[in-house]
């Protein structure tokens, strides 16, 4: 008999039933649910919106925002600069909220990570919800807890990158394919399909590596006949593939110079930007594949690859904490509920997040290279498991018996594992010792209690060993509100890892942040030179790459032409085509850096205008830098 099925006879209050309550009649909350919920929330919203007026918004990115902001063209493909001339190298879809709200609110660096704070807010609510419904409050709330304070959803969520869109819209598919099973409804699938599409617009085709995984747990555990199920997959995969693809269809459909120039691409196809340059080429040693520029994004070089890259020195600190938990709560969960009914709910979830995880695990090892801030899309899969784990455990522990071990064994094992992961950098070495000590209480507790000690007891040592698995974390993940410890706005990292963080310790200067409106000196001065000889030229300037243009655009929306896009290696505009921008007066000044590789739209500027004197737009040194100015080929 399972322990679960031995609670419910031997007087467990409930509790270990819960799982098995119907979907549509779920139990009214207890008193303290709601006020922990809210606890929860509460700690969650504080961590990810503090310092948020200087939000380490991404360079790149918070450029585009600002001009998708001024513009209904740049806003809806993802246009750099205001005029539209190139897109990002990304879908616009997870920028729309950020530029709504930089609409709204004004350029400010916290208007644009504002919508990432409520992502990630309305993340950990959701979770909560879904988990609740499969394995109860006990387990919802363990994993609210362990999604709030993993180090690498704190430092993601008070950035500007997509992946906490891309999170949330997949926690909100996986409970609508959870309460799409345990119905048999197939509104909930339809759902289903549209969050993985819109999830699609945010990251591309990481969205898509849950969709095996879906399948497999709709195709085994959907209360529907064998037919239902396979018909009703068929019909949900088609609007999932109707919603991905949406923008980049409209966008393809669109003629070329109605729209900006797809960036990562040497065809101007944005089916190339998604399946080439942002697909294949990070899987492959060919960087050209399916129309895509070779890149040069440091996560397609970086050291975190191979088959130990969730729990290396940078990486591990940020997600795997309660990895070992979750990888034990997965199996024993199988192991224990083989023989449960092909429909069993609570073996379905443990299904559902478990083969999250490993599907992620095994494509990010298998990938060329990946930034530790792509583990983010883990957190909610390892929480969910953390969660129901202990609450499967905790039903053995109450069912007493040979299985009454494995909470506190558990419990051990999770604290243990954060000495070796700490133990690299001994970072939070003190808090390290109270760990050790709740762990130790804890578990005695539990390990010593008998039928006549108190239900308080039981929860009260239950209590301390969760605060003793969460210690550790929360210390890195709180680490992060200091920008020393927050890695690079790039690269969002927690603690005393990454290159960032070494580069700041021999260089203070490498903390200041991007912002919004708040121009440097320099480019001030190089804004007023342009801008007082501008006589009717559509764009102010043109960049080399996008790298010189960021500053300039986060500063004023100003129509820019960025030749060659992100990496610089994009053949946009040609030879011809800027020569003709030029001689009929569109263009007059260039902005060339020796940062990035000749091109030759870049030669034929430097061999056909004039170099303008550094002092003449109060630069006392030239740097990285040299402007051109082009009027005398008009």
């Amino acid at each position: 008999m399972d322990p679960i099925s031995t609670a419910q006879t031997t007087g467990s209050h409930g509790r270990c039933s819960e799982s098995h309550r119907r979907a549509d009649r779920p139990e009214a909350p207890a008193r303290w649910e709601r006020p922990a919920l809210a606890a929860v929330l509460g700690v969650a919203a504080l961590l990810y919106a503090w310092g948020m007026g200087h939000a380490a918004i991404h360079p790149y990115y918070s450029a585009a925002i600002r001009s998708m902001a001024t513009s209904w063209r740049a806003f809806f493909f993802g246009g750099l600069d205001p005029s539209g001339s190139i897109t990002l190298d990304k879908l616009p879809g997870a920028f729309w909220p950020d530029a709504v709200s930089v609409w709204i609110f004004g350029p400010h660096s916290w208007a644009a990570a504002l919508p990432h704070v409520v992502e990630g807010v309305l993340t950990v609510w959701l979770l909560h919800r879904i988990v609740r419904a499969w394995a109860g409050p006990f387990a919802a709330l363990v994993a609210a807890l362990t999604l709030t304070f993993t180090p690498v959803t704190v430092v993601l969520n008070r950035a500007t990158i997509p992946d906490t869109a891309l999170t949330l819209l997949l926690v909100a598919a996986a409970g609508s394919l959870q309460q799409a099973a345990r119905t048999g409804r197939l509104f909930p699938l339809i759902t289903c399909g549209v969050w993985v599409g819109l999830a699609f617009q945010t990251k591309m085709l990481q969205a898509w590596l849950v969709l095996p995984v879906f399948a497999v747990v709709h195709q085994l555990t959907a209360v529907n006949s064998p037919l239902q199920r396979a018909l009703r997959l068929l019909l949900s995969a088609a609007v999932t593939l109707a919603v991905s693809c949406s923008w980049a269809l409209i966008a393809w459909m669109t003629t070329a110079a109605d729209r900006p120039y797809v960036d990562g691409t040497s065809n101007n196809n944005p089916f190339s930007l998604v399946f080439g340059y942002n697909g294949m080429s990070r899987f492959s040693d060919d960087g050209t594949a399916f129309g895509a520029v070779s890149g040069t994004a440091a996560s397609r070089t970086s050291e975190n690859t191979g088959w130990w890259m969730l729990v290396n020195h940078t990486v591990g600190p940020q997600i795997a904490w309660f990895l070992p938990l979750a990888v034990l709560s997965a199996v024993t969960a199988l192991v224990w509920r083989a023989r449960a009914p092909r429909t069993d709910p609570l073996r379905a979830g443990f299904l559902l997040w478990g083969g999250w995880v490993a599907i992620h695990a095994v494509v990010f090892s298998v990938s060329n290279g990946n930034h530790a801030y792509y583990t983010a899309v883990l957190a909610p899969a390892i929480a969910a498991l953390a969660g129901g784990g202990l609450a499967l455990f905790r039903c053995a522990y109450e069912a007493g018996g040979r299985r009454r071990l494995w909470l506190p064994s558990a419990i051990v094992l999770t604290a243990a594992w954060a000495l070796v992961l700490d133990g690299t950098t001994w970072f939070v070495s003190r808090l390290l010792v109270f760990a050790v000590i709740f762990a130790v209480c804890g578990t005695l507790g539990l390990w010593s209690n008998r039928s006549h000690i108190s239900l308080r007891l039981v929860q009260s040592s239950l209590a301390t060993g969760v605060a003793a698995m969460l210690l550790v974390p929360a210390g890195w993940a709180l680490s992060s509100l200091d920008p020393r410890y927050a890695g690079a706005s790039t690269s969002p990292t927690a603690g005393p890892v990454g290159e960032a963080y070494h580069r700041a310790l021999h260089f203070p200067s490498a903390l200041r942040r991007a912002e919004l409106g708040r121009p440097s000196t320099r480019d001030t001065a190089l804004l007023d030179y342009l801008i007082a000889h501008r006589e009717g030229e559509k764009y102010l300037l043109a960049t080399q790459a996008a790298y010189p243009a960021e500053r300039l655009l986060r500063a004023q929306a100003q129509p820019m032409l960025i030749m060659g896009g992100f990496t610089g290696n994009t053949p946009f505009p040609g030879v011809p085509q800027l020569g003709d921008l030029i001689a009929t007066h569109q263009l007059r000044y260039v902005l060339l850096t020796h940062l990035r590789p000749t091109t030759p739209a870049t030669a034929w500027v430097k061999s056909h205008c004039k170099r303008v004197r550094s002092g003449a737009y109060g630069w006392r040194t030239r740097g990285n830098f040299g402007l051109y100015d082009c009027r005398a080929q008009g």
